[in-house]
């Protein structure tokens, strides 16, 4: 298996992992009988790491399409691989940042991640040249984004 194929199975193992260790932590709390009761999901840190584990179901279809789209055209593999990774490494950061409740820190993670997702995915089609062009305006962006957060979070008061 390459190297972007062991990062889909790591980015699925990231999202069921996210919301085990609140269940774990809360186990006296858990109902095994009721596992999606609302109630047991009020308490903070369990609500971000659901919501982080809900957003690891919705991005997972596209990454896993965009790494097999590219293998299956035989885009090079040593660029699938490494955006895959920095997929991946990216995913980890925007989890820990969910959970820790750092919310502009977790968008700008987000769309760093889609970022990465967008260059495999333009990988198949358009090449090395239309990879970096997707993960470069990418990565702009969510760097672009960063200050907007800070200034409407800093207007919210929370931060």
């Amino acid at each position: 298996m390459t190297i972007a194929e062991w990062c889909l199975f790591g980015a699925v193992m990231l999202y069921l992992g996210t919301v085990a260790p609140a269940k774990a932590f809360g186990h006296r709390e858990f109902n095994n009988a009721a596992p999606r009761n609302a109630g047991f999901y009020e308490h903070p840190v369990r609500s971000r790491a659901l919501g982080a584990h809900t957003n690891g179901i919705e991005t997972f279809p596209f990454f896993a399409v965009a790494v097999l789209l590219a293998e299956f055209r035989q885009a090079p593999q040593l660029w699938v691989d490494s955006l895959a990774t920095a997929f991946l490494v990216t995913r980890v950061a925007f989890v820990l940042a969910y959970v820790g409740d750092k919310p502009t820190t977790r968008t700008v993670l987000w769309n760093a991640a889609f970022a990465f997702n967008l260059g495999i995915f333009f990988l198949s089609g358009s090449g090395t040249r239309g990879a970096v062009t997707a993960t470069v305006v990418g990565l702009v962006w969510a760097l672009a984004v960063w200050p907007m957060l800070v200034i409407l979070q800093r207007k919210r008061g929370h931060g």
